[in-house]
């Protein structure tokens, strides 16, 4: 696994975000999380020259990483490594838009685009600008299909249905 499929993906959006200033969006990028990519990722700001639109938050607990959420206009996550992307279901939980790569995991927690965007890694700063450009949808219509689609009663019957099946079998 290369470095950049260790992380988050928050390299590709540092990338995009001079060619978003440059289409006119104001752009406040947020960092939420500890790791050991921090000083790299910092670094890539800098060198971008866009640390002033860059921040980390490091860790946070439950009740303000909801309202970290609920503020942004948007969450990116663009990794190529994603297992499922439980974060992509916090956002949009909290009712905020996501946009993922149409690559791993995310295409599953993003339902390939019903909840949120699925997209290829060339067209990031592009999907990034045109939702940035719309009116924020409306979040408990989000918050309610991400339960519709991965709440605890849909799991709890669904795991209720496979023990079922798997006693039939025994």
């Amino acid at each position: 696994m290369d470095a950049r499929e260790r992380y988050k993906g928050q390299d590709r959006v540092i990338a995009v975000i001079p060619d978003l200033v440059a289409k006119g969006h104001d752009i406040c990028y947020v960092v939420v999380g500890e790791g050991d990519d921090r000083s790299r990722l910092q670094a890539l700001a800098r060198n971008a020259g866009v640390s002033d639109r860059v921040r980390f938050l490091g860790a946070q607990e439950l009740p303000s990483l909801i309202e970290t959420y609920r503020a942004a206009d948007l969450f990116v996550m663009p990794s190529t490594g994603e297992g499922f992307g439980v974060s992509f279901l916090e956002a949009m939980a909290s009712g905020t838009t996501a946009i993922g790569l149409d690559v791993a995991g995310a295409r599953d927690a993003l339902a390939d685009g019903e909840l949120g965007t699925v997209v290829a890694e060339t067209e990031l700063s592009a999907t990034i600008a045109r939702l940035l450009s719309r009116p924020k949808p409306d979040p408990l219509r989000l918050a309610d299909a991400v339960r519709a689609r991965f709440g605890r009663k849909l799991f709890a019957k669904n795991a209720r249905n496979a023990w079922d099946r798997l006693m039939e079998t025994a």
